[in-house]
């Protein structure tokens, strides 16, 4: 789940938003103080110079305009004005994964450390969850352990991965991989070559004979965030020498600028597909602009949001527990098993961020983990009757409960209030079933 990236750019934006909303009228000056502070909330966020000259001269010439100077609202007005900006440097609509008919081969290129092997799992993952049935092929023979690595990989995801023993030349493993999965039905092949610390003559050799080998349907090049403007040069040098056909850039989670994902599309007009946003093999995320200029302006991700409780809970799971809330059949057991499954979710505050509305409060003194940790103590402290049956819970039973799980009576009755709130919120959908569904993501 994604962590502090854009946390630099969205917090200045709102700075600056801050200093203009609620102004009846902005003047000309005023709007050439915001300009330059928003200037350098992505200079200072790492964006290239070129991209923010860009974006400003562009939000300049569309802001004033009388309609938005005059309007009612121009804060409001300037907002959209940056969001449009922000999808276009970013590129419009989403740019997925082009497959064949019989067999689809992925290559994947990048530096030595930006994560290639990880994200070959990731990728494998995604894919097969698709329904699509995945080879890695393990090419990298110049780093040690990398192709243990990708076989571990493979086993815990359930992929096969292919490799050969004694071989050192990566050209060879690329072609027998794919004649391998050519020969047993497999829809995608993923390789997984090596890099270097730096581009040379030797890697790019390599890879230019990988390419003429296998006849990749595309070149993907997974690249380092945190590199900040390197990132910008190594996609520049690996297109100018190979041709790529996408990005994957990976430790967004660790990148509070943010500055490099804003660059790398503009200055190289190669999309981005994926972004790696944490360290679990599910952490892999579609690139979608309109999602990512939202995040950046700090309005959160709603839909990203609803795709990860969906991932974590599934559609029918979801339907079935709304479905029981309508009922009234909602109890503690469902309650706990949902909180078992929240877990999936990745940490909390950073799925809080996501969210509308509470991506604005500062969840910095904030324990969400805890607070599920403490409510789990307490219904585990709890006999089944009283999990499907909380209204049975008298005092006598709140002071067992208590001394059970080590908490306060207090803690008690405010759980079971809440949970009783809950209830009674559900409820009031019971006669729009359609509006539950939206509600939980459906």
């Amino acid at each position: 789940m994604i962590n502090i990236f854009f946390d630099k750019i969205s917090g200045g934006l709102q700075d600056v938003f801050r200093k203009f909303s609620g102004k009846g009228k902005i003047t000309e000056k005023d709007l050439d103080r915001m300009l330059h502070e928003i200037k350098m909330t992505f200079l200072d966020a790492d964006v290239n110079f070129n991209v923010v000259r860009v974006l400003n001269n562009n939000i300049a010439q569309k802001a004033k305009g009388a309609e938005v100077l005059k309007s009612l609202t121009p804060d409001q007005q300037i907002i959209k004005i940056i969001d449009d900006e922000l999808i276009e440097i970013l590129g419009f609509a989403q740019a997925g994964l082009t497959f064949a008919k019989r067999l689809t081969v992925f290559v994947l290129v990048g530096l030595q450390g930006a994560g290639k092997t990880t994200v070959a799992g990731k990728l494998a993952l995604k894919l097969k969850k698709q329904g699509k049935k995945v080879l890695l092929v393990a090419c990298d023979t110049f780093r040690a352990a990398a192709i243990k690595q990708l076989q571990v990989l493979g086993r815990q995801i359930g992929i096969e991965v292919f490799s050969l023993e004694n071989e050192i030349s990566p050209i060879k493993i690329a072609k027998a991989g794919k004649e391998y999965a050519l020969q047993n039905n497999f829809d995608v092949v993923i390789i997984d070559t090596a890099g270097r610390l730096n581009i040379d003559d030797n890697l790019m050799n390599e890879l230019h004979e990988i390419k003429s080998a296998v006849v990749p349907h595309e070149i993907l090049l997974v690249v380092d965030a945190m590199g900040g403007q390197e990132a910008v040069n190594i996609a520049q040098s690996f297109d100018n020498w190979l041709g790529i056909d996408g990005i994957i850039m990976t430790k967004l989670d660790g990148d509070a600028r943010g500055g490099a994902v804003l660059s790398i599309r503009y200055i190289t007009k190669k999309p981005v597909k994926f972004i790696g946003v944490g360290e679990k093999l599910t952490d892999l995320e579609e690139f979608h602009p309109d999602r990512m200029a939202s995040r950046i302006l700090g309005h959160g991700d709603a839909l990203s949001a609803i795709e990860k409780a969906e991932e974590a809970f599934g559609e029918e799971e979801l339907k079935k527990q709304s479905e029981k809330m309508l009922k009234n059949k909602f109890d503690l057991n469902d309650l706990l098993k949902q909180m078992q499954k929240i877990k999936k979710l990745g940490p909390l505050k950073d799925f809080l961020k996501m969210i509308p509305g509470l991506n604005k409060i500062d969840l910095s003194q904030a324990d969400p983990e805890g607070e599920l940790k403490r409510i789990a103590a307490i219904i585990s402290s709890m006999t089944p009757k009283e999990r499907s049956n909380p209204d049975i819970i008298n005092a006598s039973r709140k002071r067992r409960v208590a001394k059970g799980c080590c908490r306060s009576v207090n803690e008690i009755n405010m759980l079971l209030k809440r949970f009783d709130e809950m209830r009674k919120i559900m409820q009031m959908f019971k006669s729009d079933k359609k509006s539950l569904f939206k509600f939980f993501g459906n």
